[in-house]
């Protein structure tokens, strides 16, 4: 083997990394939508977690992107412990089908079928397919399929280029040797955990032994402790990513790594001994190794470690609690958005969108306590709840904004790139609602201050208007919630309301002001307290339109607003009137 053989082999090995990488992204892009829904599918239930985390690590084809992102959700608070371990223990086994993937080079036959299951048929009739798709195509998710076709056609080319760089050593002595050597398993153990731990993928690190076969001089017995090393060498990204996060999260990626160390301390012994004693029905020392038979051992070793510890995950969590100690004087606080999470964009921005709604909560139930003070005896503790409820709002909307323009800088599909748009206009709404809040507040503070009070009619009139504001908070934040379309062409209806409301209360208190039976001072705090809730159901119509013209691909409001007051949106005027009916003002 010259110099350039071993340029060969860096080559194919820079090929094989990115076509992984790039297949990756392909995939995890191309499964956006279902990826959402990962938040609603977190069970305690560990049968039910190992399916949910087999399943994400075969889509995006890294048990390392997977554990990253557990480790994420339990430092969020999102998932607690026990639920990360069968999500962590699905991951590891996900990982295998990288390794059968590979497989497929090795099929050799003169059966026109057989050749048409080699890679060197079928991938140059997948590239061209994938540059086509990604080149000549607008439509997002067939942009993401050109993406998975190219790296995979890439990963394998650089499976043969590195295969093809190697070959020269099957006549090679020194390398024979260099490979008896790790019959040794405590070294095999060694390489195969240093190795992964630098490249950081085991499907990378599995792919590299099974072009090194293809020489003929490695032997499936110096492969098993190779590829129980590999699986502790995968542990390295969550440990490096858990760097800083909760005690919780550091546990998680304990596991992650203890469940991998104790099964190879348990079955390599095993392995060992049962082979030097000739128990087992063949000799692994005597068979040479191929991509086929490095992932049945690859993905044996899984199945077999399952088997063992996945009873036991109640005892990995307790020996988790032994190793990283709770601190009874401090207490640890979750973080809201983990930026670890940025690194699977649809995840991220369904984390978003749940801290979201929390913030719209937060949000409504502010200006809901302030309006039930106009009507109330003065309370300074209620006016002091509503003031830190604000200052939470102001929070989310900081943290909420700041993790949305950083994850704007990575690569999102274009359904991702609109509902994180969508969030961004929403968040600065539901903060203006809860600044009226205090607006509100200000103006009771006011009243009590200046001993100001409605009289009976006004009390009357006022009492409707909050009503209706009431309702429109409602529906705004059901809308919110479920992505409600139906709902949400209801609140404009009502907003026109309010605002015909706010009028015809300003005309009333003119009347009542030439009559005197109200106050030029009166009038000044009922008029700011109109504007502001004219202005927060103005917000709610915003909110409900953002997420219908969302639903549409298009982010113009006020075109929208524009169509549904010209009468162009059909909804729009049977609500109205049954609006104006529910909220009449009826004066005695």
């Amino acid at each position: 083997m010259d110099l350039f053989d071993v340029l060969e082999l860096f080559c194919g090995l820079a090929m094989f990394l990115f076509g992984m990488n790039v297949m990756s992204d392909g995939l995890e892009k191309r499964a956006g939508s279902k990826m959402k829904n990962i938040l609603a599918s977190m069970t305690s239930n560990p049968v039910k977690g190992f399916l949910l985390g087999l399943l994400v690590t075969m889509v995006i084809q890294s048990s390392s992107a997977t554990t990253v992102m557990v480790v994420g959700f339990v430092n969020s608070g999102i998932m607690t412990l026990r639920q990360s371990i069968g999500v962590i223990m699905g991951a590891n086994l996900g990982t295998s089908v990288t390794a059968w993937i590979l497989t497929l080079t090795q099929i050799d036959g003169e059966s026109l079928w057989i050749q048409m299951l080699k890679p060197s048929s079928f991938v140059p009739i997948l590239a061209v397919i994938g540059v086509i798709f990604y080149m000549f195509q607008n439509k997002p998710k067939r942009k993401d399929t050109g993406l998975i076709l190219i790296g995979f056609a890439v990963l394998m080319v650089g499976m043969d280029t590195m295969s093809a760089a190697v070959s020269g050593l099957k006549e090679s002595e020194a390398f024979a040797e260099i490979f008896l050597k790790f019959s040794n398993p405590i070294l095999g153990v060694i390489v195969g955990t240093v190795v992964t731990a630098i490249i950081q993928s085991s499907s990378a690190s599995v792919g590299i032994l099974q072009a090194l076969s293809s020489t003929g001089s490695i032997s499936c017995g110096a492969c098993v402790p190779i590829i129980m090393g590999q699986n502790i060498g995968t542990c390295v990204t969550a440990m490096i990513s858990s760097a800083g996060a909760s005690k919780n999260a550091r546990r998680a990626s304990f596991i992650h790594l203890s469940f991998n160390v104790i099964s190879t301390i348990i079955i390599l012994p095993v392995y060992t001994i049962l082979d030097n004693l000739s128990v087992l029905p063949f000799d692994l020392d005597a068979i040479q190794a191929s991509p086929l038979t490095i992932s049945i051992t690859h993905t044996g070793f899984k199945l077999v470690a399952l088997a063992i510890l996945m009873p036991c995950t109640r005892l990995l969590e307790k020996l988790a609690y032994v190793i990283i100690r709770d601190n009874d004087n401090v207490k640890e606080k979750t973080v809201m958005l983990d930026e670890r999470l940025l690194a699977t964009p649809p995840v991220a921005i369904e984390r978003c969108r749940t801290i979201t709604i929390d913030m719209a909560e937060e949000a409504i139930k502010s200006v809901k306590a302030a309006m039930a003070m106009i009507s109330e005896p003065y309370d300074e503790e209620k006016e002091k709840e509503i003031r830190d409820s604000e200052k939470v709002v102001d929070k989310y909307e900081d943290k909420i904004g700041s993790y949305l323009v950083k994850l704007s800088s990575h690569s999102m599909t274009e359904e991702d790139s609109n509902e994180s748009n969508k969030l961004l206009h929403l968040i600065g709404d539901i903060e203006r609602i809860s600044d009226h809040s205090l607006n509100i507040v200000g103006s009771v503070v006011e009243m009590n201050e200046k001993k100001l009070a409605f009289s009976p009619e006004a009390k009357k009139e006022m009492d409707v208007l909050v009503a209706a504001v009431n309702e429109i908070l409602d529906i705004s934040l059901e809308t919110l919630k479920n992505n409600d379309l139906d709902k949400a062409v209801t609140v404009e209806p009502l907003e026109q309301v309010v605002d015909e409301l706010k009028s015809y209360m300003r005309k009333q208190h003119i009347r009542r002001l030439r009559k005197n039976e109200c106050t030029i001072e009166m009038g000044f705090v009922q008029s700011d307290l109109l504007t502001n809730l004219e202005r927060v159901s103005d917000h709610c119509s915003n909110i409900a339109a953002c997420i219908l013209e969302m639903a549409h691909d298009d982010m113009d409001m006020h075109k929208y607003l524009n169509r549904v007051k010209a009468g162009k949106v059909q909804e729009y005027n049977h609500y109205y009137e049954y609006y104006m009916m529910k909220y009449a003002i009826k004066n005695d």
